[in-house]
């Protein structure tokens, strides 16, 4: 622990705590990037049509997978991992090349292009450093942006209630919209006003309460859950073969190099506030640990995997420094990602809440 401190790296735990106190702490990072973590799956399953037992375990190995890649980054070693307290989740931005790429080549192509696009990440991630200066802020966040614009068709969609709702004539009914505008209108209030970790749980909070209204006004399905059994093992190409096609390929690179460069940010911010400079070998560990995320969320077909900027802001909120407090989170992220019966709870937030919070 002496050398840890003297190279200025914070130490693992903190002996000195409560472990009930890390637990709690170790939750409230789980809590702060929960919405983030189940929205994408719940996004990209409903868009391509994934019935309700796949939908389970798209949301089940994605928190999983979660978890892991948290912990190959907290980890730090010599090959991989910056060190840091740092969480991981699925990368927004993959979202709409995800159902692109799933819509016009097949669910196969998605995790082909995201295992190349992961092992890009890692064969460069040397040269990773001297190649995010190419792609400043304003580039970065057009690709963001223009990826952004094409997810609004879909949002629209879920708002209106779903292609369910849209085969059985109830779509843009009085119920959907004003579920989807009372989230909507919910969580930019929170946004505006609460402070903290409230405010970081926003979106969560706005799901919680839109499918509790929903369940009040009998507009809750709760088949998902009984159908979900209570534990089930990760399963490699769940979704098949993966196949390797140029263009998904292509694709997923560029929102590898995107994911890099906001992980660039958040590594400096969180070095700040450890006390800890970030060298460039510092980097190039945390650059070839997401790497590796990403190639283990195409294996076991969840998602590409980034840092989480929510958490940066409960780190420096709490000002609790040590890695403790993230290994209980990435733990629990694997604890719950065994069990299909939570990660079915998810499936029963109605489009139309999904819709507004997203």
């Amino acid at each position: 622990m002496e050398q840890q401190k003297q190279a200025g790296v914070e130490p693992i735990f903190d002996k000195r705590r409560h472990p009930a106190k890390t637990f709690s702490l170790g939750l409230q990072h789980v809590l702060a990037m929960y919405a983030g973590a189940i929205i994408v799956p719940l996004i990209v399953g409903n868009a391509l049509g994934l019935t309700t037992e796949q939908l389970t375990y798209l949301i089940a190995i994605d928190l999983l997978a979660c978890g892991v890649a948290t912990l190959l980054q907290v980890f730090g070693n010599k090959y991989f991992g910056i060190g840091l307290p740092v969480m991981l989740g699925c990368a927004f931005q993959a979202v709409g090349p995800m159902i692109i790429i799933g819509l016009d080549y097949g669910m196969s192509a998605i995790y082909g292009a995201i295992i190349a696009s992961g092992l890009f990440v890692v064969l460069f991630s040397g040269l990773f450093g001297k190649l995010i200066k190419v792609f400043p802020p304003v580039v970065t966040g057009s690709v963001v942006t223009i990826i952004g614009l094409t997810l609004i068709p879909v949002a629209l969609t879920d708002l209106g209630g779903g292609n369910e709702a849209m085969a059985a004539g109830e779509f843009g009914s009085v119920l959907n919209l004003s579920l989807g505008f009372g989230v909507l209108v919910f969580i930019i209030l929170m946004n505006r006003f609460a402070k903290g970790f409230w405010r970081s749980i926003s979106v969560l909070t706005g799901l919680v309460l839109g499918t509790l209204a929903a369940a009040v006004f009998g507009g809750l399905d709760l088949a998902p859950l009984r159908e979900a059994g209570w534990f089930r093992a990760p399963q490699p190409f769940y979704f098949g073969t993966p196949e390797f096609k140029l263009m998904p390929i292509l694709m997923m690179i560029l929102v590898a190099i995107v994911s890099v460069a906001e992980s660039t940010g958040v590594f400096m911010a969180l070095g700040k506030i450890v006390d800890r400079d970030i060298t460039s070998k510092d980097l190039t560990r945390g650059y070839r640990a997401e790497g590796i995320a990403i190639v283990v969320g195409g294996i076991f077909n969840s998602f590409p995997y980034t840092t989480y900027s929510q958490n940066v802001g409960l780190v420096q909120m709490s000002r609790v420094k040590t890695r403790d407090v993230i290994v209980v989170a990435g733990g629990l992220l694997i604890l719950i990602g065994l069990i299909p019966k939570i990660a079915a709870l998810t499936q029963l937030v109605p489009a139309s809440v999904l819709g507004g919070a997203w």
